[in-house]
């Protein structure tokens, strides 16, 4: 099965004009309780929650379309071991900054130690949970690719081309999609399927995609992607 290109901006994507399922994936980066759920970090930092919950609706309605034609799914989860020897001490800093109280990666929350792995806060929401056999990605920071095997994954599947959502649109997603496009992968970013703490910068990391002709790929939102795959 092979799909034409979607309409996007500023070209037609992908830039090679076709898609199959085989060489194609919908990565959906950090959909966990800490960045989009109640209690969680973000919630706890003080940032408008519906921000990041907002692409929650459009990317299941993508999800649903795409497991059914059979592209490749990539969850991806950002969180550090419990003993925290993956956590940069000037991370850690940060993240006391702006928490509640100094609390911040690593302490104890309402969803569970925040930011690490096996806490309830680190989970990917019911609304978009892997099914078996999808392919996830613990990674330690904000791109994928960093400290994980997502490029050795993509290379071993075939896959050439990544589209791009979750949150934040700003920082783990435009990470991503910066770093998928310098190791030569066709990156499509879903506006209405990314979100982010601020609105004017979510707009801005859209905005950014779109100069040099597309510098790190292209940008479409949910209802041209769908139209595309029929």
């Amino acid at each position: 099965m092979t799909f034409k290109t979607v309409t996007a901006t500023p070209y037609a994507w992908p830039f090679n004009g076709e898609f199959t399922p085989a060489d194609t994936a919908l990565v959906i980066i950090d959909m966990q309780t800490d960045f989009c759920g109640v209690g969680g970090y973000v919630d706890k930092m003080g940032y408008d929650l519906s921000l990041t919950r907002a692409p929650i609706k459009p990317i299941g309605a993508l999800l649903a379309r795409m497991r059914e034609l059979g592209f490749w799914i990539i969850h991806t989860r950002e969180g550090h071991r419990p003993d925290l020897a993956d956590l940069p001490a000037n991370k850690l800093w940060r993240s006391r900054q702006i928490g509640t109280d100094g609390v911040g990666i690593g302490d104890a929350g309402p969803c569970g130690r925040i930011l690490v792995r096996g806490e309830p806060g680190w989970e990917i929401i019911p609304e978009l949970a892997p099914l078996p056999g999808e392919i996830i990605i613990d990674k330690p920071g904000k791109g994928s690719f960093c400290a994980t095997d997502l490029e050795l994954i993509l290379n071993t599947r075939g896959i050439r081309n990544m589209i791009l959502t979750g949150i934040t649109t700003d920082v783990c997603v435009h990470t991503t999609m910066r770093e998928g496009n310098d190791r030569g992968f066709e990156c499509l970013i879903v506006s209405d399927c990314c979100g982010a703490t601020d609105p004017g910068n979510h707009l801005a990391a859209l905005k950014m995609v779109t100069m040099q002709g597309g510098v790190f790929g292209s940008v479409a939102d949910s209802a041209a992607l769908l139209a595309t795959l029929g």
